[in-house]
């Protein structure tokens, strides 16, 4: 009998020994296969360059400061289209963004590329759908600064919006797919702001939808004094006509985008 037990010790302690070997066993979820997805945030040529607006103001910018908030991708079925009538419906969705971030879109020559905001490691798949916020920081989500010359007439400006904005986006749209995330891979994510959509752009149709809807800059020209223009939403609203203001208010509501794809504003 003794002997018995002394085997039955012997092999319980065997079994110990070899399960504490035993590798960890990794869980479903540990599995999935991860790579790097980067967001950056582009304010395009416009930004970088500088541009005509649609009255003929030659616009340069110094500092093109936004505050993005809350980013989410989402990998979707069905495809989501930010100008059709279907809700998103996302099958993974992970978070780029938690706290807001402040990015000067101006940063850099003129040939540099979008700014980098944030990198995280994601689940690999298409993320074919971009939900994110213009948030504000230090009372303002979006300041504009800058020259704008016409003829002998130069003009700094310095703009602050304090829009809170909310859009959810479709795909990518340009001339490289974005998005797609492949094992031992990286994928790149953008958020577009379109400032064209502000002040219209010289060298587009005068009568195209884009220069009918902008401002321009004309209205804000008049509001200058001894060739400076230091002002803010509030001040804008008491001092251009309802319908120049309205105008204004629409044109930034309408600056986010995913490339040229548009995105939906969330009330």
């Amino acid at each position: 009998m003794k002997n018995c037990q002394n085997i039955a010790l012997k092999t319980l302690l065997i079994s110990l020994l070899l399960s504490s070997c035993t590798p960890n066993q990794v869980t479903p979820e540990e599995s999935i296969a991860q790579a790097s997805l980067t967001l950056v945030a582009n304010g395009e040529d416009f930004v970088r360059q500088g541009f005509v607006s649609k009255d003929g103001w030659r616009i340069d910018f110094n500092n093109v400061n936004v505050t993005l908030g809350e980013t989410i991708a989402h990998q979707t079925n069905p495809p989501f289209s930010a100008e059709g009538e279907g809700e998103l419906q996302p099958i993974k969705s992970i978070s780029i963004i938690d706290k807001p971030v402040t990015i000067n879109l101006a940063e850099g020559d003129e040939n540099a590329p979008p700014i980098k905001v944030t990198e995280v490691i994601a689940p690999i798949g298409q993320y074919n759908a971009l939900t994110w916020k213009l948030v504000n920081n230090n009372f303002n989500s979006i300041v504009l600064d800058g020259t704008a010359t016409k003829d002998s007439k130069t003009i700094k400006f310095t703009i602050n919006i304090p829009l809170e904005l909310s859009y959810v986006c479709g795909e990518f749209i340009g001339d490289e797919r974005k998005g797609i995330l492949e094992e031992g891979k990286s994928a790149e994510l953008e958020t577009t702001f379109h400032f064209d959509h502000i002040f219209g752009d010289k060298e587009t149709s005068a009568d195209d939808e884009l220069n009918l809807g902008a401002l321009g800059f004309q209205p804000l020209s008049n509001l200058a004094t001894n060739g400076v223009l230091n002002t803010d939403l509030s001040s804008l609203k008491n001092s251009l006509t309802p319908e120049d203001y309205g105008k204004l208010v629409d044109n930034f509501r309408s600056l986010g985008h995913v490339g040229e794809g548009h995105c939906r504003l969330l009330q």
